[in-house]
C-alpha cells in the first residue's frame, strides 16, 4: 500500500474505527472505546491464538500423562472439540464480524455488542473444560455459535447482500457440527458425523473465500511489482473445481467410507491443485504474505487428494490425511489472513516483517511433521509431539507479535 493510499485509507470510517478513534453516539456524543472492541477481528484473532497455543500443548500432554480435563468430553474428544470450535470458531468469527461490514456497508459490530459476543465464546470454552454435565455444557457452548450466525444472517439480510448468503449457511452449518458433537458424547448420534461437518464446512469455505482472496491479493502484489503474467481470471475450471469440493466435501461429510466419495475428494484435490497452479504463486516468493496464501490453498489441495486416497487405499493413514486438512490447510490459511487482516485494517503496510516470516514456517514445518508422523511407526511419537509444539509455537508468535496491534490504539 503507498503512502498516499494509507492517508486515503485513513479518512474512511472503517479505518478510523480500525485505529481506535474516538465516535460519536446518536446524540453526537463524543465517545471512545478500546481498541480492542472496535472490530472483529481484535479481540478474536488474539483469543484464537492464544487457545491454540495453550489448548494444543495440554492435549499432548493429557495424551502422555492420562489426565482428563472435567468437562463433559473424553481427552481426544475435547481435543477436537477445542480445535475445531474453540481455536477456529474465534477466527472465523474474526474474519467474518470484519468482513461482513465490507460486503453489506453496514457498520462492523463494535463496543459492548462485541464484548457479549467474546463473553459467550469465552463461557463455551469453560464449559467443555470444566462443566461435568454435559447437557448444561452444550447448552452454554452453543450460544457462541448461534449467536454468531444469526448476526450475520441479520446483516446480510439487511445489506441485501444475497452473494455472501452462502458463508452464512455455512456458519449455520458449522453451529450444527458443534451440536452434532455434543450430542456424540452423549451417544445420542453415532461419531464421527459432527467432525467431519464442521472440516467440511470449513474446506469449503477456503475453496470458496480462498479461490477469491488469493488470486485477487495476489493480482495487486503482481501488478504493483510491473508483472504482466497475472493470476488467470475466474472461469470454468474454477466452477468445476468449486462443484467437486461441494459434492466431495457432502460425501465426506455422510458416507466417508464409501469408494465414490474417496473418488471424487481425489478428483477435488485435482482440480484444486490446477487452480491453485494457475494463480502464479511461484511469482510472489519475494513477499512471504502473498506466497502463503498460495501454500494454504495449495494444502486444501493436498488434503483432498489424502483424504480420497485415504479411502480408496491402504496407503495412506486417515489420520495424515486429516492433519494435512487441520493443521495444513487450516492452520496455514488462518494464520495467513490473521497476519494480513490484522496489519491491513489497522492501516499498516501489508508485508511481513522478521516475526511473520517466522509464523509461517513453524506452521508449515509443524504441519509437516504432524502429517508425516503417522507414516513413521518408529518416530511417531517424536514427529507427533514437534509437529504439535511447533504448530503451537506460530499461534503463541502471533499472539506475542501482534497484541500491541490488536490491543492498542494507533497513533
Amino acid at each position: 500500500m503507498t503512502a498516499r493510499a494509507v492517508r486515503q485509507d485513513r479518512s474512511t470510517p472503517r479505518a478510523a474505527m480500525a485505529r481506535g478513534d474516538k465516535t460519536r453516539d446518536g446524540r453526537g456524543r463524543v465517545r471512545s472505546m478500546p481498541a480492542i472492541l472496535h472490530y472483529g477481528f481484535r479481540p478474536f484473532f488474539f483469543l484464537g491464538a492464544l487457545h491454540a497455543t495453550i489448548a494444543l500443548p495440554i492435549w499432548l500432554w493429557m495424551s502422555v500423562s492420562g489426565v482428563v480435563m472435567g468437562g463433559p468430553f473424553q481427552a481426544m474428544a475435547w481435543h477436537a472439540h477445542e480445535m475445531i470450535f474453540g481455536y477456529l470458531g474465534a477466527v472465523i468469527a474474526g474474519f467474518v464480524l470484519t468482513a461482513v461490514p465490507n460486503w453489506t456497508g453496514r457498520l462492523p459490530l463494535s463496543g459492548l455488542p462485541l464484548l457479549g459476543l467474546v463473553s459467550l465464546w469465552l463461557l463455551g470454552r469453560i464449559a467443555c473444560a470444566f462443566v461435568p454435565s454435559p447437557e448444561v455444557a452444550m447448552t452454554l457452548d452453543l450460544a457462541f455459535p448461534i449467536v454468531l450466525a444469526a448476526s450475520v444472517w441479520r446483516e446480510v439480510a439487511a445489506g441485501r447482500n444475497w452473494r455472501n448468503a452462502p458463508v452464512a449457511g455455512m456458519l449455520t452449518l458449522f453451529a450444527v457440527g458443534n451440536l452434532a458433537h455434543h450430542l456424540e458424547g452423549m451417544a445420542i448420534l453415532p461419531e464421527g458425523y459432527a467432525i467431519r461437518i464442521a472440516l467440511g464446512t470449513v474446506a469449503m469455505l477456503i475453496a470458496l473465500i480462498g479461490g477469491r482472496i488469493v488470486p485477487s491479493f495476489t493480482r495487486n502484489w503482481l501488478v504493483k511489482q510491473g508483472g504482466t503474467s497475472l493470476p488467470a481470471h475466474f472461469g470454468i475450471l474454477d466452477k468445476a473445481a468449486l462443484a467437486s469440493t461441494v459434492l466431495a466435501v457432502m460425501g465426506w461429510m455422510f458416507a466417508a467410507g464409501a469408494s465414490l466419495s474417496g473418488w471424487l475428494l481425489v478428483t477435488s484435490g485435482t482440480l484444486l491443485a490446477v487452480r491453485v497452479a494457475r494463480w502464479q504463486g511461484w511469482q510472489t516468493w519475494r513477499e512471504p504474505i502473498v506466497l502463503v496464501l498460495h501454500l494454504g490453498y495449495a494444502w486444501l489441495a493436498v488434503s483432498m487428494l489424502l483424504l480420497g486416497l485415504s479411502t480408496v487405499t491402504d496407503f495412506v493413514p486417515a489420520s495424515a490425511a486429516l492433519h494435512a486438512l487441520t493443521a495444513g490447510a487450516i492452520g496455514t490459511m488462518t494464520l495467513t489472513v490473521m497476519t494480513r487482516a490484522s496489519l491491513g485494517h489497522t492501516g499498516r503496510e501489508i508485508k511481513a516483517d522478521l516475526w511473520t516470516r517466522a509464523i509461517y514456517v513453524a506452521v508449515t514445518v509443524g504441519a509437516l511433521l504432524r502429517v508425516a508422523a503417522p507414516f513413521a511407526a518408529d518416530t511417531y511419537l517424536t514427529l507427533l509431539m514437534a509437529g504439535g509444539i511447533l504448530w503451537a509455537f506460530a499461534f503463541a508468535l502471533f499472539a506475542v507479535r501482534y497484541a500491541p496491534i490488536l490491543w492498542r490504539h494507533r497513533k
